[in-house]
């Protein structure tokens, strides 16, 4: 085989949740820059022409149906499903020095919403609209092995996301194939204020995190994009229940 045809995804569909997000519109970028046409999900979609914009909440049923529906229209297949919707939100995320007596429980309960949820509907909707081989991939993060301070909700959800991912692999095998890419810590809307200072240093706790990643610095979106390509690529036919770490070494360093 060659290059193209092992990491090539020409002629593939290729549907991405939160597209439009840091992270999403990244991947989105590099599904189609290896030869797939894209759909990008998201409540707020941005139609600037390179993929097709689809307007829906992914905790809506009818409305990921509607965009399901519509893709089929368009290109009449779906092959890859990247649920790239989720993150924290800012209810769930405790105050420095408060006690996880404090957190509130609509805020848990909506972070487990968006992430588990998030995840679980868009791949019932699309995955059953994959006709023979089929990839998809979740999102999950560096939280859901380890504790890290003021985000329980956010580590519990993804935590949930990876063993979804696992049970989704048996589930559907052979044929859909179901992975997960764990992402270090990269810079974005939902958490920049953690991490940076409006005069762009590091707080402290952005310290730490960098302190603590033996890559010496925070991700770029991009970097996600190869691992992206391989999973939903024939490279990776063997490849299903896995997650793949993207951190920079974050997860293999005890900080001592």
């Amino acid at each position: 085989m060659t290059l193209q045809e092992w990491f090539g995804l020409d002629d593939r569909v290729a549907v991405v949740t939160g597209g439009t997000g840091a992270l999403g519109s990244a991947m989105a970028a590099g599904l189609a820059a290896a030869g797939a046409r894209v759909a990008v999900l998201s409540r707020h979609p941005d139609d600037d022409g390179d993929h097709l914009a689809l307007a829906a909440d992914v905790l809506r049923r009818d409305e990921v149906a509607a965009a399901r529906d519509r893709v089929l229209a368009e290109w009449g297949r779906v092959d890859i499903l990247v649920n790239a919707a989720g993150g924290n939100v800012p209810g769930a995320t405790l105050d420095p020095g408060a006690s996880v007596f404090d957190l509130p429980e609509d805020a848990f309960r909506d972070v487990v919403d968006l992430n588990l949820v998030g995840t679980l509907l868009p791949t019932q909707v699309f995955g059953a609209a994959m006709a023979g081989e089929g990839a998809i991939v979740n999102v999950s993060s560096m939280a859901s092995a380890r504790a890290i301070t003021r985000v329980i909700g956010y580590g519990a959800a993804k935590a949930a996301v990876e063993n979804v991912t696992r049970w989704l692999a048996v589930e559907l095998a052979p044929g859909i194939r179901v992975n997960a890419i764990a992402p270090g810590f990269f810079v974005g809307e939902q958490n920049r204020a953690l991490l940076v200072d409006p005069d762009g240093a590091l707080t402290e706790r952005g310290r730490a995190i960098i302190e603590r990643t033996p890559a010496g610095r925070f991700g770029e979106a991009d970097e996600l994009a190869g691992t992206l390509v391989w999973l939903c690529s024939p490279a990776a036919r063997f490849v299903t229940g896995t997650v793949v770490a993207v951190d920079g070494g974050f997860g293999a360093f005890a900080g001592v």
